[in-house]
């Protein structure tokens, strides 16, 4: 190889390094100015909800989560996937829809257990449509015996006919080896209690890595956005089709 030629794929190796280093810092700018952003929407998003559960509604939906069930990521509040199950119900049922989403951001199955779950029994109405969509914050610290003990008395407490959802995929790494052990913990203690479950796993699945990344993740590069929230709800529109069909036939008969 001839000097000048080797020179010349140096000075380009080194081009390439630093066009690599430079996305990478500004990769990692984006993603703190994403992250700072969303987390300012935290408590805008907890106050809509809060108005939201304090509206008339012919039918209750009550949903337990983290912060994707408050929506952190979307637009709007309304455009979470809790946004859009309530949608449907309306749109499907003609009725109107009060939403308490007892959801909070940041939640792990313990703090479903400490603050959500005695606020769902403090409920003097009996839920039309309970949702259930939590762990995916316990990943990170994960321990599969602890997992089922706290997933098992949260479900024990659910009443009948809630809708349960298994964590969203990871994609990748130790992360997505977790999630798929904590799905299998979630399937078989929903199958112990008769819930149906929202394949939310397999639905963002689906999407693969590469297009979540492009397409359906939020300014933080880990909540969904718009889009993504949309896969969110079609893992749990299907199941709601009891709903409907129970409100259809009670208007058939007034």
């Amino acid at each position: 190889m001839t000097t000048p030629l080797l020179l010349t794929l140096i000075a380009v190796a080194v081009l390439v390094a630093l066009a690599a280093t430079v996305a990478w810092a500004l990769g990692r700018l984006r993603h703190r100015a994403g992250s700072a952003r969303l987390a300012n929407t935290l408590h805008l998003n907890a106050r809509w909800w809060k108005d939201e559960g304090k509206k008339h509604g012919d039918l209750l939906y009550v949903a337990l989560g983290d912060s994707a069930a408050q929506g952190v990521g979307a637009s709007k509040p309304g455009r979470s996937y809790v946004g859009l199950i309530a949608r449907h119900l309306r749109e499907r049922t003609g009725r109107t829809v009060r939403v308490v989403n007892l959801s909070m951001s940041g939640a792990r199955l313990r703090e479903a257990l400490a603050i959500q779950l005695p606020a769902l029994r403090r409920m003097t109405t009996r839920p039309d449509v309970l949702t259930v969509a939590i762990g995916a914050n316990d990943i990170a610290s994960f321990d599969p015996l602890r997992f089922e003990s706290e997933l098992r008395e949260l479900y024990a407490a659910l009443p009948a006919g809630a809708i349960v959802a298994d964590l969203p995929s990871f994609y990748l790494g130790s992360s997505e080896r977790k999630a798929r052990e904590a799905n299998a913990i979630v399937r078989r203690l929903a199958a112990e209690r008769d819930f149906e479950v929202a394949p939310l796993h397999a639905a963002t699945r689906r999407q693969g890595a590469a297009r979540y990344a492009l397409n359906q993740v939020a300014a933080d590069f880990f909540h969904p956005n718009d889009r993504g929230y949309r896969v969110w709800a079609s893992a749990f529109l299907p199941l709601l089709d009891r709903v409907v069909a129970e409100t259809r036939s009670t208007a058939d008969t007034e």
